[in-house]
């Protein structure tokens, strides 16, 4: 007599994106403070990094009141009605310290000098001619009536003294370089980069180089995601440790983690994760420390990984191509930025129109790669498969539709775009 068969576990119940997001980011502690030394870097070299202190302007931006174009400065009073004439009493360049402004005249001025003292407008020379009296002095003639405050840019009308001009915790642009330039900050506090530990795992992954295509064993694929992950990672400012392909064995993916553990703040893995005989990830990770495997109410991505190995944090990421590039989005984006200490971590959404028929509600939360047409709208590449990274190159971002529901032409949709997502 056969011995009964023992029922399968139950199923885990998924859990939703938001609830997840928000128990991750509770892990991540940021990466300043005594054990982590923030870095003080160039201004050049401060791109995409985060701030760990504000800065404060010692002066005011611009300087000094400073004329917005080139033309004349003179007091409004002075030039009432059209065609008035004036004589040019000094001539002001970007860079020269002015004299005050004798009444009754004019100065010729040049974008960015400083208005000089007496004078309240500057006349764009398009609006002047430019003449001469009969010993050769120069002059000016005004076409229309002017007025007090044209074209004048005001001292601290940019930035004002002792205010803060960029904040802790927010990630640097190229503008934000620009702005900390102008207060003359040629050295910035940043946090330090994230170390991060990178590894795909399977017996059937192959790089690119080592095979050529017409010789790829059956089964065997090329190892896509290590691609793209290390380059995302690169784009979220970490230092990454690429440790390769390892095989489907339980003990070289334990020695892999431990040895990924020694000095790297997160181990990234993609593959392995899931509840097949092959899939190491979990057992191995468990035996060195703690995990949580999380099933997501999402599409494309479903199994989820967070544990600790040693003093790293671990992700395991799902194996196919698009689940493995929309939850690092969705997840691991955020949590590199909290790690690096910024506070506002999710992807910001616009509304816009779908132009296109999505009839196939699901039950989980799905990421729709979508196109941006030239009309405003979205286009919906037609293969949403979760293996099929053609379309995340072809689209330019994600639309984020709500479970249980369909997209008619015309319904407006929450779309995240990959700029956002990748800046």
């Amino acid at each position: 007599m056969n011995a009964p068969t023992a029922a399968p576990p139950p199923a885990k119940a998924l859990r939703p994106l938001d609830d997840v997001l928000a128990e991750l980011l509770g892990h991540a502690r940021p990466l300043n403070g005594a054990a982590w030394p923030d870095e003080q870097v160039s201004t050049f070299e401060a791109d995409g990094r985060v701030l760990t202190e504000s800065v404060i302007s010692p002066l005011q931006v611009p300087p000094h009141d400073n004329s917005a174009m080139d033309g004349y400065a003179l007091r409004a009073a002075d030039a009432t009605a059209a065609g008035t004439v004036l004589p040019v009493s000094q001539r002001i360049a970007a860079g020269e310290v002015p004299v005050p402004l004798q009444p009754g005249t004019a100065a010729r001025i040049f974008t960015g000098a400083p208005v000089p003292p007496g004078a309240d407008t500057v006349v764009m020379q398009e609006d002047c001619e430019a003449l001469a009296d009969p010993q050769g002095a120069p002059q000016v003639r005004f076409a229309k009536a002017v007025r007090a405050g044209m074209a004048i840019r005001r001292s601290g009308e940019d930035v004002q003294l002792g205010s803060v001009v960029l904040a802790g915790g927010q990630r640097l642009s190229p503008a934000s370089l620009g702005l900390a330039a102008s207060v003359g900050r040629a050295h910035l506090q940043v946090a330090r980069r994230p170390r991060v530990a990178l590894f795909s795992t399977g017996d059937e992954l192959v790089m690119p180089g080592e095979v050529p295509p017409e010789q790829l064993p059956a089964g065997a694929i090329y190892n896509s995601n290590r691609f793209f992950l290390r380059a995302l990672l690169l784009r979220m400012g970490c230092e990454v440790t690429d440790f390769g392909i390892v095989p489907d064995n339980l003990e070289r993916t334990r020695q892999t983690l431990a040895e990924a553990a020694q000095g790297h703040d997160l181990i990234l893995t993609s593959g392995g994760v899931s509840v097949g005989e092959e899939d190491h990830v979990k057992p191995a990770v468990q035996s060195l420390g703690e995990l949580h495997l999380w099933q997501l109410a999402i599409k494309p991505g479903k199994p989820f990984a967070y544990g600790r190995v040693a003093q790293s944090h671990f992700v395991g990421l799902p194996g196919n191509p698009v689940s493995s590039y929309v939850t690092f989005l969705m997840l691991v984006r955020p949590f590199l930025l909290r790690l690096q200490g910024v506070q506002d971590v999710r992807p910001k959404t616009v509304a816009l129109p779908a132009h296109f028929t999505w009839g196939k509600a699901d039950k989980r939360r799905e990421f729709l790669r979508v196109w941006r047409n030239p009309q405003g709208g979205l286009d919906l590449f037609p293969h949403q498969g979760s293996g099929v990274l053609t379309s995340a190159v072809w689209g330019d971002g994600l639309v984020d539709n709500p479970a249980g529901t369909t997209i008619a032409p015309g319904d407006l949709v929450a779309f995240v775009s990959f700029t956002e997502l990748l800046s």
